[in-house]
């Protein structure tokens, strides 16, 4: 995925940012951030980032804020001149709209003109923006400071409402953000009180971080066009365990589209995202706990680096999953005769593989390059439980019978 929010802080930590943050300008954070800014093109209120850590040259994105949808700007930037051209390069000769804008104060004001000879006059400055309210999701207070370009498009955005579902005894209440079309569920009955609190603010917050991904690849495919379509699907409720299938097809610009599964995976009792190593460890060493780049750095005990992650994967872990679901599957995992069929015999496909809980046990989905993408989505790769809780991981969990 290619999120950049951490979204995974308790709500200890989204108070105390909450009881120190004032009215916060852009000009808090780092020099070689993007700037963000907040002004008027003609009459309609736009939202600019900036990045100007490339000397000369400048990049960024603004929005509408009756839109909300990105358009990207590129450009040059003196001491106290900023020329800009609205969209990507597509190689061709056809113009785009462009503003020229010069240094006022702490901002920038100028004209925005389009191929066709209007003008609208622009000005932008440092943005000022309001932080959450104290009783808000942590998600909230870690956009604010970490993307408050994010932060702005997203407030004032409404969920749509949409069906209700039972699934394995609890009760989900569906929700779609509609510019986007992103969708997620919140649990609303099944749990105790505290459980449903942390259980649908982990699901808030995904369901956010995906409108934001979406976002994202509209951007990067704005030359020619994009795609995001996700599909969620419920696999598995328990006192202990919740487990979220939500797979992705987009096309944000890159030479081909591409697919994914990217589950969510929750311990119940503790209100936190499981990885693999928490629930299967077939290591020599004790369980460590992988921290990938939007967890909070408390979301583990046992944290570790990526290389030792990796290698643990590669020469022990793959391996091991290998021959177990040659004991399991025989026939699935026989090894191809020819190159151009799928071999689920190879470790190096299941390194990475995505995985959730379902009642028969954990299902994994092998990686594969990119032209034999279609020997993915095995419906026969599970492993039961009853081999997992021979292999317990770093966490303490009851898994089903």
């Amino acid at each position: 995925m290619i999120h950049g929010v951490s979204w995974l802080s308790g709500r200890g930590l989204a108070n105390a940012l909450i009881a120190m943050a004032g009215l916060f300008s852009c000009a808090l954070h780092a020099a070689d951030d993007p700037q963000v800014f907040t002004g008027m093109l003609g009459k309609m209120p736009i939202v600019v980032e900036l990045d100007f850590s490339k000397s000369d040259d400048v990049s960024g994105r603004y929005f509408y804020q009756k839109y909300r949808q990105d358009l990207p700007l590129t450009g040059s930037v003196s001491d106290q001149e900023l020329d800009l051209q609205e969209g990507i390069d597509d190689f061709s000769d056809k113009p785009r709209p462009g503003m020229t804008l010069n240094k006022k104060g702490n901002g920038w004001e100028g004209v925005w003109k389009n191929p066709q000879g209007k003008t609208f006059d622009i000005a932008f400055y440092p943005a000022q923006i309001t932080p959450p309210k104290p009783d808000s999701d942590a998600f909230w207070t870690e956009l604010y400071h970490e993307t408050p370009y994010d932060y702005l498009r997203l407030q004032g955005m409404a969920l749509k409402k949409g069906k209700q579902q039972e699934f394995m005894g609890y009760t989900l209440q569906w929700w779609s953000e509609p510019l986007s079309k992103i969708s997620l569920f919140e649990i609303v009955s099944g749990y105790a009180p505290e459980k449903l609190s942390a259980l649908n603010e982990l699901l808030r917050a995904r369901l956010w971080n995906e409108v934001i991904s979406y976002h994202q690849c509209m951007l990067g495919a704005s030359r020619f066009g994009g795609d995001y379509v996700q599909t969620v699907t419920p696999e598995m409720l328990t006192p202990s365990l919740a487990s979220v299938s939500i797979f992705t097809r987009y096309d944000c610009g890159g030479a081909h589209p591409d697919f994914g599964d990217a589950p969510l995976n929750i311990d119940v009792n503790s209100g936190q995202p499981l990885a693999l190593e928490d629930v299967l460890w077939v290591g020599k060493d004790q369980p460590f706990h992988y921290l990938y780049e939007d967890e909070d750095e408390d979301a583990g005990n046992n944290t570790t680096d990526f290389d030792t992650f990796s290698n643990y994967r590669e020469k022990e872990f793959s391996p091991w999953l290998v021959a177990q679901l040659t004991k399991l599957v025989p026939t699935e995992m026989k090894k191809p005769q020819s190159d151009e069929d799928c071999d689920y015999t190879d470790p190096g496909i299941w390194n990475f593989s995505s995985w959730y809980f379902t009642p028969k046990g954990i299902a994994f989905d092998p990686y594969f390059a990119r032209v034999m993408r279609s020997c993915e989505g095995t419906e026969w790769s599970v492993l039961p439980y009853s081999v997992i809780r021979q292999h317990p991981g770093g966490v303490k969990i009851t898994l089903p019978e």
